[in-house]
């Protein structure tokens, strides 16, 4: 049986870009107690849920922030909330929340953030009550199959996406640096900067280099390996990231499990944002892992913004584009994004007052037949070679 792809998402756009390239399954967060910055509202949750099974693909909260006493209340309102809404499972981390999931009939995941790494420990949580645990990314492929074999539940590993240079991302770097926990989803990053470091002797350690900076994990050289561990699914990181990198990165992986043959999928993961690729733990300790030179994103490919959709005509299909920062020519890719939509396709034709045309410049109006519905005050982006 394959293993599940699961795909991170957390507005519409995001979501449904991750349905439509084949995720089995979505997780996401809604307000607080989770991980990551970007999220949905809380009164979005039975929409969410709803677009996910009508669609055949499961619904995943996160709830796996360290919850203190006083927030107790919340947290039992915010499971209260997504059992009503029907969703399929919530990620936690906090046993107190776990308990609580629990109570209420939910199924539980436990969170890479509580760092599984054996199958003593999953069968722990398992008497516990879990359903589902996320390894350690600390792991290797043997590793992994061991704790499989011996685990009384299924289990779960990333497969692609950002690496944090702590153990699973349980780091403390942020809030000792900049007073931003990143247990509670406020991480400033400050791994991914150049520093100057002395030893107690004033010897020079490093010199404006980025050796705190993971490069990103990308196992699709080994999905053969990965399908033969017998995990119940693999993840993608991705919560903070645009429509165009879900859509990307949940295809390339798609094809992949599915056993399509290779088309061009390194290209297509190095056109979306990255730090460069490593294959993290899985072949044992990391030896060239850290991006020295690069904090930031290698994308081969970079968006840049061409004007907004004023107006959208549904018989024709046609968007109207003022073009404020950039010209469109016939032959460019383009996307289109607001946070309910995601297009992206080749400028095939362009009119101006009813008239074809081959391109316009930076300034104009301009009709694009588009592929699919689009909305007034969305953003349409041209895709270029990014030089870095």
């Amino acid at each position: 049986m394959k293993p599940e792809l699961l795909v991170p998402c957390h507005d519409f756009a995001t979501l449904k870009a991750g349905v439509k390239a084949g995720a089995d399954a979505v997780y996401f967060g809604v307000n607080d107690f989770n991980m990551r910055a970007k999220n949905f509202k809380i009164k979005d949750l039975p929409e969410v849920i709803k677009y996910c099974h009508e669609t055949e693909v499961k619904a995943y909260l996160t709830v796996n922030a360290v919850v203190y006493e006083d927030e107790i209340k919340q947290v039992k309102q915010l499971l209260e909330n997504a059992k009503q809404a029907s969703v399929d499972a919530v990620i936690v981390h906090d046993l107190a929340v776990l308990k609580l999931a629990k109570d209420l009939g939910l199924e539980v995941h436990v969170s890479t953030q509580a760092n599984i790494t054996n199958s003593v420990a999953v069968n722990l949580y398992a008497d516990l009550g879990a359903s589902r645990v996320i390894l350690s990314r600390e792991l290797s492929l043997e590793q992994i199959k061991e704790v499989v074999k011996n685990s009384s539940i299924p289990v779960e590993v990333f497969i692609h996406g950002a690496m944090c240079v702590s153990i699973s991302g349980r780091c403390f770097f942020s809030q000792a640096m900049l007073l931003k926990n990143a247990n509670r989803g406020e991480c400033l990053q400050p791994c991914r900067r150049q520093w100057t470091v002395t030893n107690q002797d004033g010897e020079l350690i490093y010199d404006g280099e980025r050796f705190l900076n993971s490069k990103d994990l990308c196992m699709i050289d080994h999905v053969k390996e990965l399908l033969e561990l017998g995990v119940a699914s693999f993840k993608i990181e991705g919560r903070m990231r645009d429509p165009n990198y879900v859509s990307t990165v949940a295809s390339v992986y798609r094809e992949a499990i599915d056993g399509l043959p290779d088309n061009k999928w390194h290209k297509r993961l190095e056109s979306v944002f990255n730090r460069g690729f490593c294959t993290g733990f899985y072949y044992n300790l990391p030896d060239s892992e850290v991006n020295l030179e690069f904090g930031n994103n290698l994308s081969s490919v970079k968006k840049v913004k061409a004007g907004v959709v004023i107006n959208y005509f549904k018989e024709p299909s046609v968007a109207v584009l003022k073009l404020d920062e950039s010209g469109l020519k016939v032959g460019d890719e383009v996307m289109i994004i607001d946070s309910n939509i995601f297009l992206k396709q080749i400028v095939r034709s362009l009119e101006v007052e009813h008239q074809s045309v081959k391109q316009v410049s930076k300034g104009g109006f301009v009709g694009l037949k588009v592929n699919e519905p689009v909305r007034k005050g969305a953003i349409i982006y041209k895709l270029e070679t990014n030089s870095n």
